[in-house]
């Protein structure tokens, strides 16, 4: 006897390999800590279950180099998301907190922009906002950020390194990166560092 599959079931083993054959780049974390703003990145970009790429650079400087963008996610998507967010700097003469609301409420309204997926890790010397495809800004209470796979070990790490030790904002960045890389699988060790000095 032959099952027939269901309409649904053919959609979700569809969504399953889109899934397992998504682009992944992860993982990067913004700290601050006496007046410097520092965004780390690994450089691996995994298409399923092997790496593409060991050196893919997922910051960016936008608005005059006074704002850090970073991304996790699919590396089209996040391409498209900075280019609309350096627009909303420019529209809005890099107004951090604005530019953010307003790509997020496109993003979550836009038709187009509603499928694409990747985060948005984004500081300029005074905030940090973490800016999600659901309209979701969030300003982190603490002073440290990350998104990716491995972001929450890198978020621990860092938390450690800050209440422990009197270390830089870049040396606490560049450590909670190498220990994230050391456990989540799609990240590395190949780390790019942007900084903002107050």
């Amino acid at each position: 006897m032959v099952l027939e599959q269901s309409s649904k079931e053919i959609k979700d083993s569809r969504s399953s390999n889109r899934a397992r054959n998504r682009i992944r780049s992860t993982t990067v974390i913004c700290v601050r800590r006496n007046g410097e703003v520092v965004m780390a990145a690994d450089g691996q970009v995994t298409l399923g279950d092997h790496v593409l790429k060991h050196s893919a650079k997922k910051i960016r400087r936008l608005y005059q180099d006074k704002i850090l963008a970073g991304f996790a996610g699919s590396t089209a998507d996040a391409f498209s998301l900075f280019s609309r967010f350096e627009t909303k700097l420019e529209q809005y003469a890099g107004n951090l907190n604005r530019s953010a609301v307003e790509l997020a409420k496109d993003w979550r309204t836009d038709k187009m922009l509603r499928n694409l997926e990747a985060l948005l890790l984004v500081a300029d010397k005074g905030q940090t906002f973490l800016i999600s495809g659901s309209g979701d800004v969030i300003d982190p209470d603490e002073a440290l950020a990350a998104i990716g796979s491995g972001g929450s070990y890198a978020t621990a790490a860092a938390r450690a390194l800050i209440e422990n030790t009197d270390l830089s904002a870049r040396e606490i960045a560049e450590k909670a990166m190498k220990i994230a890389g050391e456990i989540c699988i799609y990240t590395n060790d190949r780390i790019t560092i942007e900084e903002l000095k107050g």
